[in-house]
């Protein structure tokens, strides 16, 4: 329990109110749309190996430097970008990760189906929340399911633990605990 009197799961009270702030509003609510989508996609690329209070503190960076994560506007961009951007400090400078975001644009404006139905398609029947976070796995059938397809789909940094992460933040899957004040919302 924190100062404010409400009980959060453990990690959103390890740090900033950043954190506690994304927790609240954010993490874990369902989320659809191409553009919100693809942005999350990135996001939890770029967080690959890092915190993800590195990722939320520059996230305002990331929007301005991938326009808005507009996928026509990514999907276009060339080696001129990748080097602007290779010295952009407002984002994670990972020569791999943004070469990978301008692919994922690319990958994405070359579907034949919507992206959120993709990716809304792998989230799981609704379970009950689970006691701890030490009770959340970090890869499910479905994440790995998930992952498959995207990299079928050209689709890379987008291994079943960061489908995984994504199914959470996207509310495709519910893993507040269970004595979390976030309420439950429907998925589907």
């Amino acid at each position: 329990m924190t100062d404010d009197g409400r009980i959060r799961c453990d990690w959103a009270d390890q740090g900033p109110q950043l954190y506690r702030d994304y927790h609240d509003d954010e993490w874990g609510r369902p989320l659809r749309g191409t553009v919100a989508l693809f942005e999350r996609i990135s996001l939890e690329a770029f967080q690959s190996g890092l915190s993800w209070l590195i990722i939320l503190r520059k996230r305002e960076g990331f929007r301005a430097a991938f326009a808005g994560f507009d996928v026509d506007t990514v999907a276009a961009y060339d080696d001129n970008d990748i080097e602007r951007l290779m010295t952009d400090s407002t984002i994670v400078r990972n020569r791999a990760k943004i070469e990978a975001t301008i692919g994922n644009a690319r990958a994405v404006a070359a579907l034949d189906v919507d992206l959120s139905d993709l990716l809304w398609s792998y989230a799981p029947a609704r379970r009950p929340r689970p006691a701890s976070m030490a009770d959340v796995p970090a890869v499910t059938p479905e994440s790995t399911a998930m992952a498959r397809e995207l990299k079928r789909r050209g689709f890379r940094f987008v291994g079943p633990t960061t489908a995984y992460a994504l199914m959470q933040a996207t509310g495709m899957v519910d893993d507040h605990i269970a004595a979390c004040w976030v309420p439950a919302v429907e998925h589907r």
